[in-house]
């Protein structure tokens, strides 16, 4: 059984992404080679390749996803946690946390 995790609404100035367009370009170049690595194991799974085959690729895929999601929290954590920190607004942390969970379930 999973246990719920409530979700913090974040205030409306950090809702949205605030990268810089180098970082987008970045993220969405890693996204378009990860969704051609899906794309690929799915191809795999249907010609009935090795499942070690498959497998590695898998593996590749979610460090793949893991190095996107580094990227996110680095810029999360050095722009929306800071600032909101330094307005006095420690209810991020209560989010942060929440992030952190989402992030260490598997």
């Amino acid at each position: 059984m999973s246990e719920a995790i409530e979700e913090i609404p974040a205030p409306d100035a950090c809702r949205k992404s605030h990268h810089p367009p180098s970082v987008k370009r970045d993220l969405t170049n890693r996204l378009n080679r990860i969704e051609g690595q899906v794309r690929g194991i799915k191809g795999m799974v249907d010609r009935d390749v090795y499942c070690d085959d498959i497998i590695t690729q898998l593996a590749a895929t979610q460090s793949a996803l893991n190095s996107v999601t580094k990227v996110l929290l680095d810029g999360h954590l050095k722009g929306c946690v800071k600032d909101r920190l330094a307005s006095g607004d420690e209810e991020i942390l209560d989010e942060l946390l929440v992030t952190f969970q989402k992030l260490m379930r598997k």
